[in-house]
């Protein structure tokens, strides 16, 4: 395996969540399968909870069908979500996954190798093929030392976004070792994998050790326990240490998960709203220790304290132990298990509110409070803290000030288990007898057609630095529940940037355009509406500086060609409105790396980064037609 050159893997078990799921669903009836081929696949129903009108619950009918009909595990809403669910349940050491949702990295808490992929991917995945992916370098980070007081494992990875920015693990595979893990837990390494995709990671994996069994143990899964652990020899491309004694707690500014500074540097600014949870900070520990921060004591009056249970499982061991009760005395509001806030579904702060949140990202935007919002990332620690003041306060401080006592929580060894809210698959026989069930708002996958050879395109947007999967197809409660309605949610794509793109696109879409980005064109969500929407509205070609992984494969997927610039100036001279020009763009493609465009006369080398395989994607005009073609 060398890095940079294509390898395929098996894949074992598959994730899906509701946000991408119904777009996964379809993709296996287009595929024509029987019956999922994985050892274990599950859809969960995490993200769109907010049922305002009927549209998410069409969704949610249409994938309990699905799953009774293709041989998947249903999690039912409210169950919690998708990653630390799938932990608790059915995470087990040494097995791969792949998920439709860029969170899937979180699994290598336990040992697995789980990879955020398109959900094109995955459906593939269930069909049996494997994962075809760049060989990334593997990067191994020694942990030493024992994290100070008041701090934990979200300092950690905020550590690690502040030495290298969101896509300092581009293409690379974060593999944690060293004398420092035997303090943290399995469900603190969650948060570290977890937040390894703001890194642009291609995943975390940690080792499978005695803190990965007494996880197991407390879920009631002691037997699923396989140690995996490195050789003492073991070799890394990269290596760096961090010494968990030095860390201090830190926080992610507006408007990037990659601003960090100390919060002893932001001290004092106000604050409106706290809100704790996400697949980000998920465990029974999180919850626990703003829990006893608050305890007896009420937080600011122009706080609103808002807690997101990460499972029901989770809420009732909490429950159990006294803290959903310390909370709602303290002010406290208890929504129900899932994304929630973290994907915008509820919870947007008020305009010019600074919002500190336990989550995993801050892109403008994503929290339904509108592009100008002010979210800040941080640790539980510091966001009780903050939310008893009124104020970004260093829990340190707050700590010295109230004698607030740091040490054992005294939770309980084992886990409230409760698998009601998860639905078996039905035997094979009985799974052929099921029909879909789909309302009005969920359309079929739209037809494309094959790249051409020669190309005469208008640049219709240009963009600058990394531009998010959320600034293209954006979350929140207004555009989620059109994720099943392709020709809907295409009239959202880039409005956060351009409100009149998807009008300007819908006028040409037989024309095609061409998009020209900066960096890391495409960070953040695995969703891959974020290339089918504008391809649906002609989109043909993105050129940009670079491409987080994820979204660069949804392009190919999808038929959209994804070029770089070799020479990063002549992204200034490509202007809004200027003609890109391509003649003989299959020979180009298959002969080798780079391809010539014309740009109103001047010509522009640029170069490609795809395989054989997804350049014969590309050209056929995606995966989905390629293997129809095939067939």
């Amino acid at each position: 395996m060398v890095p940079g050159e294509e390898v395929s893997i098996r894949i074992d078990q598959t994730l899906t969540q509701d946000a991408t799921g119904t777009l996964v669903m379809q993709e296996l009836e287009a595929l024509g399968l029987e019956r999922a081929r994985t050892e274990l696949s599950v859809q969960y129903v995490d993200h769109n909870l907010l049922q305002t009108d009927e549209k998410n619950a069409e969704d949610h009918a249409y994938l309990h069908s699905a799953c009774r009909r293709f041989g998947l595990w249903y999690s039912k809403p409210g169950n919690g979500v998708s990653h630390p669910t799938h932990m608790q349940r059915f995470g087990i050491p040494g097995r791969t996954m792949v998920g439709s949702d860029s969170h899937t990295p979180a699994g290598g808490s336990l040992g697995m190798l789980a990879i955020g992929v398109g959900g094109l991917e995955v459906a593939l995945a269930i069909t049996g093929r494997p994962l075809s992916i760049r060989m990334p370098e593997i990067w191994g980070v020694e942990l030493v030392g024992e994290l100070p007081p008041w701090c934990s494992a979200k300092d950690v990875i905020l550590e690690m976004l502040r030495r290298h920015g969101t896509k300092g693990g581009t293409n690379r595979i974060i593999e944690y070792h060293g004398p420092g893990l035997a303090t943290l837990s399995a469900m603190d390494r969650h948060v570290i994998a977890n937040m390894g995709a703001e890194l642009g990671a291609t995943t975390s994996v940690f080792p499978a050790d005695d803190a990965v069994r007494a996880f197991l143990r407390s879920e009631g899964r002691e037997e699923d326990f396989v140690e995996l652990v490195a050789d003492d020899d073991a070799e890394y491309d990269l290596t760096e240490q961090i010494d968990l004694a030095g860390i201090v707690p830190l926080i992610a500014k507006p408007s990037s998960p990659g601003n960090v500074v100390p919060v002893s540097e932001a001290a004092g600014e106000p604050v409106g709203q706290v809100v704790i949870g996400s697949s980000a900070n998920p465990g029974l520990r999180d919850f626990a220790i703003a829990a006893r921060m608050v305890e007896g004591r009420q937080t600011d009056d122009a706080v609103s304290f808002d807690v997101n249970p990460s499972s029901r499982e989770i809420l009732a061991d909490l429950t159990r132990w006294g803290g959903t009760f310390s909370l709602i005395a303290a002010g406290a509001r208890i929504h129900q298990a899932g994304c929630m806030g973290c994907i915008g579904m509820g919870q947007a702060p008020a305009p010019g509110t600074n919002s500190l949140r336990t989550f995993p990202r801050n892109f403008p935007g994503r929290s339904g409070g509108g592009v100008d919002d002010q979210v800040w990332l941080c640790s539980p620690e510091t966001a009780a803290a903050s939310a008893l003041t009124g104020v970004v306060t260093d829990p340190r401080e707050l700590a010295g000030k109230l004698d607030l006592q740091w040490g054992d929580l005294g939770l309980p060894e084992h886990a409230t288990v409760n698998t009601a809210m998860l639905s078996e698959p039905p035997s094979a026989e009985d799974a052929r007898e099921v029909d879909l069930v789909k309302g009005p708002n969920i359309s079929g996958l739209p037809e494309l057609d094959g790249f051409p050879d020669d190309l005469e395109i208008p640049i219709l947007l240009k963009v600058g630095d990394d531009i998010s999967t959320d600034d293209i197809s954006p979350a929140g409660a207004a555009a989620l529940p059109y994720r099943s309605n392709i020709p809907q949610l295409a009239r959202f794509a880039f409005v956060r940037i351009d409100e009149d793109y998807p009008s300007r696109a819908e006028e040409i879409r037989d024309t095609g355009h061409a998009i020209v980005g900066g960096d890391n064109y495409g960070q953040g969500s695995s969703r891959e509406h974020a290339a089918i929407c504008p391809r649906y509205l002609g989109l043909r070609v993105v050129v940009a500086k670079s491409f987080a992984r994820i979204h660069w494969q949804n392009l190919a997927n999808f038929g959209i060609l994804a070029l770089e610039f070799t020479d990063d100036s002549d992204h200034d001279a490509l202007e809004q409105g200027a003609t890109l020009s391509f003649t003989g763009v299959h020979d180009a493609l298959r002969d080798g790396s780079e391809v010539t465009a014309s740009v109103d006369g001047r010509e522009l080398t640029l170069r490609h980064r795809l395989s054989s395989r997804q350049v014969s994607m590309v050209l056929a005009g995606g995966l989905i037609r390629e293997i129809a073609e095939s067939s």
